[in-house]
């Protein structure tokens, strides 16, 4: 049985194949289309997943979309017939595309095909699992439980915002839920706003920047309890209720009542230079987004009765309080998916269809989604056409072995790689097909990758890739994180300046401090945010820790999504040459061949 998951319309729009429960390929539409975050259909991600998989569209047994249309408008109108007359302009701004393409998923679809030339299955069935259960599906059909807790936050779907699941076998219950609009995501959103970052695409800045704040600073004690007492109420039982009257998401674009936050906070909206108060506002709202999920998720247990938790919504993208779940002893094993935000969405949607909609049993394995390289690989015509025009040297390796141990020596060098191998990574973090990778122990490769390639804010932190079985020497966990999405604090042992006072320090004197052995990827806050590579992993980048591991003792390396800032990943092979060409990149590895740049 071949299904297609899609998601769309919203942000990070993406498709998903998948084959009698088994995902064979997954990709974001902005990988294809170069737009990021890009909400359009993605007809460019499903032209390659036919040809990555070999198939038509009209091999195809049935199409899932990852939420309710239909029941999502009529929580949009409901909202605005509560706030007339307050924003009826966008509503009435909105309208036409909810009625052309939001809402009649199925005609958009077919007229998306009509014109490209698709052709469907006579009689497809469409399928349509609520949002919250695309979420809930896409991380506990990957996971390798049994059985589990699902929990599952983001901003909103139809209606919930928060739910608890109970996950058997291929069994997903409701248990409980939040409705809008009372929403964590929309409350971090909101943080993400007043700080001067982008919704929907900054969180992960504000993530960044709290760890500049001070816990024991006033100012940040201060603000938690502004946040408590002001904007949300915290239950008993883990539920929560927003205060409205500081909020105008309700009413329009806007996330917040500006002036009301103002004067609560004594701040003015961050529109100019980052200062203290901001990192220790960031921290404030960092702080209680942990309270309130761990309250969740131990509430979850006490309904299910099972430890092992499933995180996914875009707030399972908050690796923080990903580290502090899998360290909480109340709480057994947890998973994450690699994409548990909209994107992946389109995978649960398409797993959903299958287990619950057509009541396939479920097979738990650890190749259900190939560890989330679920996009296209480069061919060799392309890497030959990239080395006929390229200037500069390029030299190809026929051992694995031999080009690891070149490149090895060079990142010791201060050398910055761009490293292509294989399928593409699925989800928002590169996990070493679609990398760039770099000195670990150098001062300077932080501020370099950050300003001269990245092209980001200078204060952004970098994770380490590290084999598994160094973990327990460089950080305070034993839990093999494969996906990025946990970050931990490292050992006292690789520390540097523990005589520093550093909650005594600026923000921005934070930053220059030498923190640890590996300054490059230890955070201000003593923590990295981990991605680890198990020892019967035989890819390319095992081979390179472990050389790495040959010439310093440790098999560790800055790992970072091949992009600069404001741009996806890349994809192709033009993609990684376009930007090694454009940026201070030194070399650029596809597969066994690397395009060294041209030192004029």
């Amino acid at each position: 049985m071949l299904l297609l998951g899609i998601s769309a319309f919203y942000h990070d729009s993406a498709v998903a194949i998948i084959k009698d429960g088994k995902v064979l390929y997954a990709s974001q539409e902005e990988r294809f289309s170069r737009i990021k975050n890009d909400s359009n259909f993605p007809i460019l991600a499903l032209k390659d997943a036919l040809r990555y998989c070999s198939i038509t569209m009209n091999q195809i047994d049935g199409i899932a979309f990852y939420d309710k249309p239909f029941l999502k408008f009529e929580r949009i109108l409901e909202n605005h017939l509560e706030v007339i007359p307050s924003g009826i302009y966008n509503f009435i701004k909105s309208t036409p595309s909810w009625i052309n393409e939001k809402l009649f998923i199925e005609r958009t679809i077919k007229k998306v095909f009509k014109k490209e030339n698709i052709i469907l299955k006579n009689k497809t069935p469409f399928y349509y699992p609520e949002h919250h259960l695309s979420h809930a599906s896409s991380v506990f059909y990957t996971s390798p439980f049994q059985e589990a807790t699902i929990i599952t936050i983001d901003g909103v779907g139809e209606y919930n915002t928060t739910a608890i699941f109970h996950g058997k076998q291929e069994l997903i219950t409701k248990k409980a839920e939040i409705n809008f609009p009372n929403s964590i995501g929309l409350l971090y959103s909101s943080f993400t706003y007043f700080l001067g970052f982008e919704v929907n695409k900054g969180e992960y800045k504000m993530m960044g920047l709290a760890p500049y704040g001070n816990i024991k600073d006033p100012q940040t004690i201060h603000y938690i309890k502004l946040i408590k007492n002001n904007l949300i109420t915290i239950n008993e039982d883990a539920s929560y209720t927003l205060n409205l009257k500081y909020f105008s998401f309700m009413k329009g674009n806007k996330m917040i009542k500006t002036r009301k936050w103002e004067q609560l906070f004594n701040l003015k909206i961050r529109i100019d230079e980052i200062e203290q108060e901001h990192a220790n506002l960031a921290l404030a709202i960092q702080s209680v987004t942990e309270e309130i999920v761990e309250k969740i998720v131990l509430k979850g247990i006490s309904i299910t009765g099972n430890k092992n938790i499933c995180l996914s919504g875009g707030i399972a993208l908050n690796s923080v309080i990903n580290g502090k779940l899998a360290e909480n002893k109340e709480i057994g094993n947890l998973f994450v998916f690699p994409a548990p935000g909209d994107a992946g969405a389109a995978v649960g949607a398409a797993l959903s269809a299958y287990h619950i909609g057509h009541s396939q049993e479920r097979k738990v394995s650890s190749n259900i989604f190939n560890h989330g390289f679920l996009g296209p690989a480069v061919s060799k015509d392309e890497i030959e056409f990239l080395k006929e025009k390229h200037k500069g040297k390029v030299e190809d390796f026929h051992q694995s072995k031999e080009l690891c141990s070149t490149i090895a020596r060079s990142i010791m060098e201060d050398k910055i790689i761009g490293w292509v191998q294989g399928r593409m990574e699925f989800g928002p973090r590169a996990m070493g097909a679609r990398s760039i990778l770099a000195n670990p122990y150098s001062n300077k490769t932080q501020k370099h990758v950050n300003l001269k390639i990245k092209k980001r804010e200078s204060f952004r932190p970098f994770a380490p890739i590290l084999l598994l079985e160094d973990l327990p020497r460089i950080a305070s966990t034993c839990h093999h994180s494969n996906y990025m999405l946990q970050v931990h604090k490292i050992n006292p042992e690789i520390r540097e300046d523990l005589d520093l006072d550093f909650s005594a320090l600026k923000w921005s004197e934070k930053l220059s401090q030498r923190k640890s052995k590996f300054p490059a990827v230890t955070h201000v806050d003593f923590s990295c945010r981990i991605q680890s590579v198990k020892e019967d992993n035989e890819t390319k980048m095992k081979l390179l820790l472990n050389e790495i591991k040959n010439i310093t003792g440790y098999g560790i390396l800055v790992n970072t999504s091949f992009n600069s800032s404001n741009e996806p990943i890349v994809c192709s092979a033009e993609d990684a040459y376009s930007s090694f060409i454009g940026n201070d990149l030194d070399a650029l590895v596809i597969e066994n061949t690397v395009f060294w740049k041209n030192e004029k």
